[in-house]
């Protein structure tokens, strides 16, 4: 499996209605050690299966609005299908819906 390959792996196992920081994507990865930039390099070239969506910034900004804001309207409107909340500055709600098990309450693939 390639670097790309591994990280739309991870990407797809977040659950609907949580979200996982571009560096804990990066944490999870077993095969290679990536930056959180270069996780968000990465998924900038996501395929149509990938949820990009729930991955943002550490604090739950929509980081891609740096660079196109309507992708990041788009981000919003997805999550908040999914049942993602946002405080009042537009960052996602992270103590309630960032995915723990990714980060040490349990394993990845107990999702699976």
């Amino acid at each position: 499996m390639g670097t790309a390959e591994e990280v739309f792996a991870v990407v797809r196992t977040i659950p609907r209605g949580t979200v996982l920081s571009y560096g804990q994507v990066a944490d999870l990865l077993t095969s290679v050690s990536l930056s959180a930039r270069m996780v968000g390099q990465i998924m900038a070239h996501a395929p149509d299966d990938v949820p990009w969506q729930r991955v943002v910034a550490r604090d739950g900004t929509l980081v891609i609005a740096k660079r196109d804001p309507i992708m990041a309207a788009r981000q919003k409107q997805l999550l908040e299908a999914e049942g993602v909340t946002f405080d009042p500055i537009g960052r996602v709600n992270m103590d309630r819906h960032g995915w723990h098990t990714a980060t040490g309450m349990g394993s990845l693939f107990d999702e699976i």
